[in-house]
């Protein structure tokens, strides 16, 4: 048998084009490419992943849609007692604007919820007694963050709550608000009204993690003050700070027999079971929201004080305990 040097050379002598020149010139190419591709496999398979590229500096994804990204986890600490010691992860969210309310259906229910928010006495009247409005307490239309806003209550539940001692619906908290808050009744679960609110806030928390605490909940709790709270001092606090809008007598101001600034006691205020009058809630969401646009302007002793006068003034008893508070 012919060897394949002597048939090599007999090809170079005689310059004849042979079509084992083309499996020869293959079979080479082959060789050399498994030789280099094999190391490089093995080198591939055993590198670390590249690195993500870093963000750019100031790119936080607030300039993005809502629903566009995922809220920001901003820190991560034992949680308050409310919490009943849990580990709480706050992250930082932003609700959508109104410019990008649905349409349809769905977007009047919306729309409903936001207008018995903001004007619960026309929207809402028949279960209502009292002159206030939501919106009196969750300021901003409810998107103020540090005044109870919706969209950081509405993934929150259902939860239970020590004031019932049950599991709570989100519709349950609502009428809970209806009842002592507004010193009202609470609409049914299916009432349009009781299915705005629930449209509005599912709305405003689009985007928003289900079950985990959002920076803005709630009031911000203040620590115990140096000095117990005081309605004497608390009184100066409210004359030099509060009567220009609320009024002396702590009526609110009316105009057109409509309140433009909500009377803090009496019988047009929130009742004796309603959340603002404890203390601790109402000092804190004075120390964070008043006077109305100077928010933090007063010390942590003077929104104690201010709340423990408001404390000190009658209002509707709480329905449960059928007493004044």
């Amino acid at each position: 048998m012919m060897s394949f040097r002597t048939w090599y050379e007999s090809q170079k002598q005689t310059r004849k084009f042979h079509p084992g020149w083309i499996v020869m010139a293959v079979g080479g190419v082959l060789v050399v490419a498994g030789i280099i591709a094999i190391p490089a496999t093995l080198v591939a398979e055993t590198a670390p992943p590249p690195a993500a590229a870093a963000s750019p500096p100031g790119a936080s994804g607030h300039d993005k849609a809502p629903g566009e990204f995922m809220p920001k986890v901003i820190e991560q600490t034992p949680g308050p007692a409310r919490l009943r010691n849990a580990k709480t992860i706050q992250v930082d969210f932003s609700p959508p604007p109104d410019e990008a309310m649905p349409t349809g259906e769905f977007g009047k229910a919306v729309r409903l919820g936001k207008a018995i928010f903001t004007d619960t006495q026309t929207y809402a009247r028949q279960y209502v007694g009292n002159k206030l409005n939501c919106v009196n307490c969750h300021l901003g239309a409810g998107r103020k963050a540090d005044s109870a806003p919706l969209w950081a209550a509405y993934g929150m539940f259902p939860a239970y709550r020590d004031k019932n001692k049950h599991v709570n619906t989100y519709e349950e908290r609502l009428a809970g608000c209806f009842r002592f808050s507004m010193n009202g009744k609470a609409p049914a679960p299916d009432s349009k009204e009781m299915v705005a609110l629930v449209s509005y806030s599912y709305w405003l928390a689009k985007g928003a993690p289900l079950g985990v605490e959002l920076k803005g909940r709630g009031y911000p709790q203040l620590p115990q003050p140096s000095q117990k709270p005081d309605a004497a001092r608390g009184k100066q606090v409210f004359e030099a700070n509060c009567a220009l809008c609320h009024g002396v007598d702590g009526q609110g101001t009316e105009m057109g027999g409509r309140y433009v600034f909500p009377p803090l006691w009496g019988k047009n205020s929130f009742n004796g079971g309603a959340g603002m009058s404890k203390v601790k809630n109402a000092a804190a969401f004075v120390h964070a929201n008043m006077p109305l646009g100077k928010g933090n302007s007063l010390s942590e002793q003077e929104a104690w004080d201010v709340a423990q006068y408001l404390d000190s003034k009658p209002r509707p008893p709480d329905p449960r305990k059928g007493k004044s508070s």
